[in-house]
């Protein structure tokens, strides 16, 4: 919701070659959401979704913050100001959901390296049952 209103402002000012970025940051979120909602990603399991999570996160905090710095410097109109304000809060927003998926990964990433030599030790067991 907070991308939206950004890009909503971000079309409304003078600075409206930065709304590509809320506009890519709302549809990105919309598509992960809809894989959250339709169970994509139990399907999929190739993919590492709290990785792609992870991802969307510092990326959207790092360009919001940028492009937030370049609105409330560069524009004086109120529009612009709005979305650097709104473009700060999205950037906090964004490093809480980092920190939040940050923990998840570490836990996801933790349980995928308990559950490798679990696999190797079973392999191991059976070439050695195998030569007796």
């Amino acid at each position: 919701v907070l991308s939206f209103i950004i890009f909503i402002c971000y079309i409304a000012s003078l600075a409206a070659s930065f709304m590509m970025a809320p506009l890519l940051e709302f549809l990105l979120a919309l598509f992960l959401l809809f894989a959250y909602a339709s169970k994509l990603n139990e399907k999929f399991k190739g993919l590492y979704w709290p990785l792609a999570d992870f991802l969307r996160c510092v990326s959207a905090a790092i360009i919001y913050f940028a492009i937030s710095i370049a609105a409330v410097s560069k524009y004086s109109d109120g529009a612009s100001k709005a979305a650097g304000v709104f473009g700060f809060v999205a950037t906090i927003v964004y490093a809480i959901d980092f920190y939040l998926t940050f923990n998840d990964l570490v836990t996801f990433l933790k349980q995928g390296s308990s559950d490798a030599p679990e696999g190797h030790k079973s392999e191991d067991e059976n070439s050695d049952s195998d030569s007796d």
